[in-house]
């Protein structure tokens, strides 16, 4: 069921702006610094959504990354989860680093609307 959610969003979203494509890991890592970020900052702002808009695009590059190499999708999105719950730790923080990765993850992520 989420392997044809997952399809069908990537199809409604389109192509990616880049063709440069991430690890596995990275896909992870950023799906769960934006979740977090994304968590913590709200949907209210422009910024909120805008980071609403990089959790839902890391989180599908994460698990398409994850059909790519085979990887059973529940783990998939179990990865997902300690990376968002961690990063929700180091984000509170207020860890320079997390907030660079975030930045960087943004950059990388094309304009959904």
């Amino acid at each position: 069921m989420l392997i044809a959610v997952v399809t069908t969003a990537l199809a409604v979203l389109g192509p990616a702006q880049t063709t440069r494509l991430v690890s596995y890991d990275e896909a992870v890592r950023c799906a769960g610094l934006a979740q977090a970020a994304s968590e913590l900052e709200g949907g209210e702002s422009r910024y909120g959504r805008s980071l609403y808009d990089a959790a839902l695009y890391w989180s599908l590059a994460a698990m398409q990354a994850a059909t790519a190499a085979g990887r059973d999708p529940t783990a998939a999105e179990n990865d997902q989860t300690r990376a968002r719950l961690d990063s929700v730790k180091r984000l509170s923080a207020g860890e320079a680093e997390a907030r660079a990765v975030l930045t960087r993850c943004r950059q990388k992520t094309p304009r959904l609307g």
